[in-house]
């Protein structure tokens, strides 16, 4: 498979949700809780097949953005990309919870050249002139939005990182992300472009299945007012992840048909133990 740009990555975003055994993104930091005087976290960021393994190929860094509890952008320090994949540190100057993410758009679809040949291409809403001819016809589009995150909190946690932005699906926790232990239960609120995602279904994946030797999915949806409660499993690292909308069944004989747009969103949260 070859490196991934960002249309490309934005399409490897958008099938988080659909496969979960397909190749996926992901953001791992190395604690999501830091108690330190001089408080830093590490990130890993890669794309692998199997979940937090470092098994494919790394997660360009040129779209991460890592925010502070007080707004502010934080500089990703000692940044670097490898084979399998990129790393970077984070300094945790002030006390609340800091949000690193990465938001990605695209296009993609289908039309028919002048010779009515079928022709397909992904790219972004910038190129989208350049990519489909002026006289094309019976064109198709797809535009996809995806959101890929983590949460790390020095001293006392706080919220104001997840002040929602009103675009795509979003995770508005009750719960705070990073005041989580097994057993006990935990509230999120998912969004969707700003209003409650109901009956929005989710996956939450732990992470070590290539030593586990199962996948170890927790599937759940929410209510009418987009939330859902849940006892919270064992302690360990993991990946949620939902999408919009659920994929129709194709009729037989035919491809699935591609919908007109198409939002994902995948974090990964830390589940402590008691």
């Amino acid at each position: 498979m070859k490196k991934l740009n960002k249309p490309l990555l934005a399409l490897a975003l958008a099938g988080l949700a659909l496969n979960a055994q397909a190749h996926r993104p992901w953001l791992l930091p190395s604690s999501t809780q830091v108690d330190a005087k001089e408080a830093w976290v590490t990130i890993d960021a890669a794309i692998s097949e199997g979940l937090f393994d470092i098994d494919h190929q790394p997660l360009k860094l040129d779209g991460i953005v890592a925010t502070g509890p007080d707004g502010a952008r934080v500089n990703l320090d000692n940044a670097s990309t490898g084979k399998l994949r990129s790393t970077f540190d984070l300094r945790l100057a002030k006390p609340g919870t800091y949000k690193i993410s990465l938001v990605s758009q695209g296009v993609f679809g289908s039309y028919k050249d002048k010779a009515g040949d079928m022709k397909r291409f992904r790219g972004s809403e910038e190129s989208l002139a350049k990519d489909v001819p002026a006289d094309a016809t019976d064109v198709k589009l797809t535009r996809n939005y995806s959101r890929l995150e983590t949460f790390v909190s020095t001293g006392t946690p706080n919220e104001a990182v997840f002040k929602p932005s009103g675009v795509g699906l979003e995770l508005v926790p009750v719960t705070h992300p990073n005041d989580m232990r097994s057993g006990e239960r935990a509230t999120w609120r998912f969004l969707l472009d700003g209003k409650p995602a109901a009956n929005q279904a989710f996956s939450l994946i732990p992470g070590g299945v290539r030593h586990r030797g199962t996948l170890g999915e927790i599937r759940q949806s929410t209510d009418a007012k987009g939330e859902i409660s849940f006892e919270l499993p064992a302690a360990g690292m993991y990946m949620v992840s939902s999408s919009w909308p659920v994929a129709a069944p194709a009729a037989a004989g035919t491809p699935p048909a591609a919908p007109a747009r198409r939002v994902t969103y995948a974090a990964t949260v830390e589940v402590l133990p008691q």
